[in-house]
């Protein structure tokens, strides 16, 4: 069941999330709800997955159980903002970020640790 409306493909279990991570080299997870913080980060998603054919992009809603393995991240801790952004560099957390971030914001993250 997909809770949010987006173009980018929706992760719904902590097990569809661990199986993306352990398969793919570098993955941009943005966990969070149809909001006005949220939203500009799936769009700026959406274009990026065209550009940038190394790294799969997916979004996470925040509110289901499922998500707890980013709400309850350590790398998470104490962030109060949505969405919460997680970059997996080979099944690691290589970077998370809370709140807005603009395109440029993102692109420095994923040419930091994705190049």
């Amino acid at each position: 069941m997909k809770y949010l409306q987006t173009a980018v493909e929706e992760i719904e279990t902590a097990q569809q999330l661990e199986k993306i991570i352990s398969e793919n080299e570098n993955v941009m997870v943005c966990c969070g709800r149809m909001g006005p913080m949220c939203i500009p980060v799936y769009d700026i998603m959406e274009e990026l997955e065209e550009e940038r054919p190394n790294i799969k992009f997916y979004s996470m809603a925040f509110d289901t159980p499922e998500a707890a393995v980013i709400r309850n991240a350590p790398e998470c801790q104490g962030f109060m903002g949505l969405p919460f952004t997680m970059y997996y560099k080979n099944g690691k957390v290589a970077k998370a970020t809370t709140s807005i971030q603009s395109r440029k914001q993102i692109t420095d993250i994923l040419d930091e640790h994705f190049a």
